[in-house]
């Protein structure tokens, strides 16, 4: 199983760039999927998660700015990035735990996904 992750780049404040990361192999099912980030000397946080119903989680920092989404058909996420500030300058990592089935065995595991560095600049 795969994680590639695409978008992000260097994006003026206030602008409004997309991730996407896409999950491929021997997959059975994903349950949840999320976007977390790690700035320079700060530990990695959850920007954003949502759960294969649908259900979406968001950092405080990012309510009302960012937009996760899931097409479980593609087995992708994405996350909608809106208003940036420069403090949302980091790496950004998906993250699924995917669910696989062999040999009449249910596996899950979370999978990582390549960081992606996000710059705003002001």
């Amino acid at each position: 199983v795969q994680l590639q992750a695409s978008g992000g780049g260097l994006v003026q404040a206030g602008g409004s760039p997309r991730l996407s990361c896409a999950a491929s192999g021997t997959i059975f099912g994903i349950n949840d999927m999320g976007w977390y980030r790690q700035a320079p000397g700060k530990e990695r946080e959850l920007v954003a998660m949502i759960t294969r119903a649908g259900t979406e989680t968001y950092a405080d920092s990012v309510k009302g700015r960012f937009t996760i989404s899931r097409d479980n058909s593609k087995n992708t996420v994405h996350l909608q990035m809106n208003s940036l500030k420069p403090e949302d300058t980091a790496v950004y990592s998906c993250n699924a735990e995917v669910v696989t089935y062999s040999n009449d065995v249910v596996g899950r595991r979370h999978y990582w996904g390549q960081g992606t560095q996000v710059t705003v600049s002001s």
